[in-house]
């Protein structure tokens, strides 16, 4: 997913229109992903390697290597199979490190609620790095975005929090995550602000004498990290 110039220019414009309305200042941030999950594949390696010589073990399936010694004792005989064992569950791990080292696969099998988290993070480290809590009625609302996972997430500071619910964003947010699912960010962009500027107009109405433009309008792209 991409945000055109066009798209940029078309929310920048929405945002300038909804706080025209309120005091509150909205704040878009896009990520193209929160996170390289390095411990996905680590996760899932092991996982295998495990599992699959025990699920072979319940289903009576026996490892061996070829006998070179049939006069072995019992204990010695026993060694190729353990080393059978461990051969199998290295060549295990290796293989899906591999395979799920490439990132389409490693985005795919990421839990959701991992995935969830690491987005909350990074929202929670924009909203202090682009000083949306040093606004002068502490009215900021980031808006945050992560195309790779699709997932989106809103943070309103203190002066709205303390009035406004959590749950009413929920529409919002829906939209947003909605539209995102459809490969349309940009309307699911121009959709959340609406729907997040009706609110703070509500709330927080614009004071016609002192209403201050207090942080840019336009989108911040984060690069990948």
């Amino acid at each position: 997913m991409k945000l055109s110039p066009s798209d940029l220019a078309a929310i920048e414009a929405e945002v300038r229109a909804a706080e025209a309305r309120t005091i509150g200042e909205i704040y878009c941030v896009v990520a193209e992903e929160c996170s390289d999950y390095g411990e996905t594949p680590l996760a899932w390696a092991a996982g295998v390697a495990l599992l699959v010589p025990l699920l072979l073990l319940l289903a009576g399936r026996h490892l061996a290597l070829p006998d070179f010694s049939p006069g072995w004792s019992a204990a010695q005989a026993a060694r190729p199979a353990l080393f059978a064992s461990l051969l199998l569950q290295a060549v295990l791990f290796a293989v899906t490190l591999l395979a799920v080292s490439l990132r389409p696969v490693r985005r795919r099998l990421t839990p959701p609620g991992l995935k969830r988290e690491r987005v909350r993070r990074r929202a929670r480290e924009q909203f202090l790095a682009r000083n949306l809590h040093l606004t002068r009625e502490r009215t900021g609302v980031l808006i945050f975005v992560s195309f790779a996972e699709r997932m989106a997430e809103l943070i309103a500071d203190q002066g709205i929090a303390e009035h406004v619910g959590p749950h009413v964003w929920d529409k919002a947010m829906a939209v947003m995550t909605a539209e995102l699912r459809r490969g349309d960010p940009a309307a699911g962009f121009a959709a959340a602000i609406r729907l997040c500027g009706e609110v703070l107009a509500e709330r927080f109405p614009a004071d016609p004498e002192d209403n201050p433009d207090e942080l840019p309008n336009g989108v911040v792209i984060l690069p990948r990290g």
